[in-house]
């Protein structure tokens, strides 16, 4: 007969998500996931096929409900240069609020990066260049609507906005303050030049 799953697989994955967010993929141990997903080593084994493949299943849940829900509710704003400015700040407000000083799961993995392999580094791939074409396209309407300057690059800019974003989540984890944070995503604007009037 069949194994079968007898507990909610997905508050479990849920419970393991929380545990590689705080400690990160290394430093998490089989105990640490069995405590917090209540359930033992071997239906964690029958489930998800061990650590690793766990971590992948994490991995593309948080993709798929904290960074895609969240850049598909921006990019439905009908207001390019708002929908930039208003990433950074929810970025900023989740930062502040984050007790725990989490971060993002998803920088916190490219931040490990040398100890995964390609699967998990092709995820967090996927995921930046995602974010990155969030900014392109964004710049690339704005700049059709005559709200940013024919002078500002779009591809060169998203990238640029891609790598602030990516330095907030990772200071926010307890190097820089409020002030700083709010700093680093004055400069990201500053990166979306004004069009300049002619009398």
């Amino acid at each position: 007969m069949p194994w079968k799953a007898t507990f909610d697989t997905d508050c479990a994955l849920k419970s393991a998500m929380e545990v590689f967010w705080e400690k990160g993929f290394e430093a998490t141990s089989m105990s640490d996931l069995t405590d917090a997903m209540g359930i033992n080593k071997g239906s964690l084994y029958n489930s998800f096929g061990g650590k690793r493949s766990l971590f992948v299943k994490v991995l593309m849940k948080y993709d798929v409900e904290n960074r895609r829900e969240v850049l598909a509710q921006f990019e439905a704003l009908d207001d390019p240069l708002r929908s930039i400015s208003s990433l950074f700040d929810a970025i900023i407000d989740e930062s502040l609020s984050d007790k725990d000083r989490k971060g993002c799961l998803l920088v916190n993995t490219a931040l490990e990066l040398p100890a995964h392999d390609g699967e998990i580094r092709a995820i967090v791939s996927a995921g930046f260049r995602d974010v990155e074409g969030f900014f392109r396209r964004s710049i690339e309407i704005a700049k059709g609507r005559h709200e940013v300057s024919e002078a500002v690059p779009p591809s060169e800019t998203a990238k640029a906005l891609l790598t602030l974003v990516v330095g907030l989540r990772t200071l926010a984890r307890g190097v820089f303050d409020e002030s700083d944070l709010h700093a680093i995503k004055n400069q990201a604007l500053a990166l979306l030049s004004p069009v300049l009037t002619h009398s």
